[in-house]
């Protein structure tokens, strides 16, 4: 194990309790739709994924083709709710302002999204220039994909393993431990099931917190552990 250097933040359900509100409107239009489901099983399933892939992953279950217009209808009604309804996670501000190690931002949601949710629950400056959406690198390199960590670790000049990730989804641990970084789950947002924390932990996840404030002190331990194992 190597020191940590760097610490890469998901947003969707680890910053902003966006996910329950994404899965809320995507579980409606899909029942909508033809395809009944719910909005816990629609968060246990999908959070992570672009609502793109998604559907192509539901289309070719159920062999239910979606209308184009399904992509536009989700995110104009997702943006509206996000705009109203949106909170931070219970924790994170105290949590940053104890963050001593560089950190940044990378997200599946659009840059504009992420610039949108961010200054709705006053943590954007906090962040500067270093939010970076998997969409600016292309459809294709999206999460569970690890494009979007490395990407982020390029920018910091850090090397992959040295990278710690806070994540609340199996797809997006599937990308980190993909790119070479260690991570550690997270289940104290809205959209958190029974048995998010064993998922992320199966998924790689070295260790799994369920309240924002127990961070610093894990990243403390961890930093300890992989000194202890070098040394």
């Amino acid at each position: 194990m190597t020191s940590i250097d760097l610490i890469i933040f998901d947003c969707d359900g680890v910053l902003v309790d966006s996910e329950i509100i994404a899965s809320e409107v995507e579980a409606e239009l899909l029942t909508e739709s033809g395809y009944p489901i719910s909005t816990e099983e629609m968060a246990e399933r999908f959070a992570g994924m672009t609502w793109h892939n998604t559907l192509l992953a539901i289309e070719k279950e159920a062999d239910i083709p979606f209308s184009a217009s399904m992509l536009s209808k989700v995110e104009a009604i997702l943006d509206k709710r996000l705009a109203e309804d949106l909170n931070i996670i219970d924790g994170v501000k105290p949590m940053l302002a104890q963050l001593t190690l560089p950190h940044g931002i990378c997200s599946n949601s659009t840059s504009a999204r992420l610039a949108s949710m961010l200054a709705k629950v006053g943590i954007k400056d906090h962040f500067g220039k270093h939010i970076y959406s998997a969409r600016d690198l292309g459809e294709d390199k999206v999460k569970p994909k690890p494009d979007i960590f490395l990407h982020g670790a390029k920018q910091f000049g850090v090397h992959p393993s040295r990278v710690l990730v806070i994540e609340d989804s199996v797809h997006g641990i599937h990308g980190a431990i993909a790119a070479g970084m260690r991570v550690v789950g997270f289940t104290g947002a809205s959209h958190t099931y029974p048995s998010h924390a064993d998922k992320l932990t199966e998924a790689g996840a070295e260790t799994v917190i369920s309240r924002m404030s127990a961070l610093p002190g894990v990243i403390a331990a961890l930093s300890e552990w992989s000194e202890t194992l070098t040394a």
